[in-house]
């Protein structure tokens, strides 16, 4: 199975999810003898291919290796002046990976292109081609990079829904709903678990409303602390709320 390009991509789009993944998959990266990275699907042009190794380097290891894949070799030519073997190479490939056996790999805005019935297929095909104790993480954001949400899949299938988002610009966690994987999007309907997530972490952040006085974050971290009130199995450390980020179990939002 093929998959379709990302399309063009503004600077720093994938900055959020880049930084995640440096936190999140920093611990097999540099247990790995071989440090590799896949960014599926990445555009019109590499930079966000080029910026994603960059921010694992000085974050992880200065070795990563990352390699971009593009269905499309036409898109593969346009990037080779920017490779830079073997920290940054480009090669044609789709949801297969190539042949290769990374550690991580990021496809964001890639599956949302498809119908929802192709999404399980293409994950398992992806995770299959993992090396061994690998993670994909596979999402969608918006065009400016202030929403967005991914799920971090291994070997067995689907561990965590992420929801990010660029507090400054934030009016609701409602608007996370636009960027839902595509697993989810549709699922956003009153009577599920997808939507009775959105919906605490909306009632959280009206409750917190006192707390804009001291900014976003402040106001962010007491929605997330509600929605753990209620119940739900939030996975990441307050230390990440402050970050604009909400992790919950799949398995608590899965349709």
């Amino acid at each position: 199975m093929g998959t379709p390009t990302r399309g063009t991509t503004n600077p720093n789009r994938l900055r959020r999810v880049d930084n995640w993944i440096a936190y999140r998959c920093a611990e097999p990266l540099r247990a790995a003898a071989v440090p590799l990275v896949i960014d599926l699907g990445y555009g019109a042009t590499p930079v966000t291919t080029m910026e994603l190794r960059a921010r694992l380097a000085a974050a992880v290891r200065p070795d990563v290796q990352v390699v971009g894949l593009e269905i499309d070799p036409a898109r593969v030519a346009a990037a080779e002046p920017a490779a830079d073997p073997p920290g940054l190479r480009f090669a044609r490939g789709g949801f297969e990976l190539a042949g290769l056996r990374p550690v991580v790999v990021r496809a964001l805005n890639v599956l949302r292109q498809y119908d929802e019935s192709a999404v399980v297929d293409a994950w398992r095909t992806m995770t299959d081609n993992l090396a061994p104790g690998g993670l994909l993480i596979e999402g969608t954001c918006d065009e400016l990079g202030r929403i967005g949400c991914w799920v971090l899949l291994d070997g067995i299938g689907p561990q965590s829904l992420t929801l990010a988002a660029r507090l400054a610009t934030l009016d609701t966690p409602g608007t996370l709903a636009e960027r839902l994987p595509k697993a989810l999007i549709h699922h956003n309907v009153p009577g599920t678990r997808i939507h009775a997530l959105l919906r605490a972490l909306d009632d959280g952040w009206r409750a917190a409303a006192p707390y804009a006085t001291f900014g976003p974050r402040q106001r962010w971290v007491r929605a997330v602390g509600a929605v753990r009130e209620a119940g739900w199995p939030v996975l990441d450390r307050p230390g990440r709320w402050r970050h604009g980020e909400l992790t919950v179990a799949w398995a608590a939002v899965a349709p």
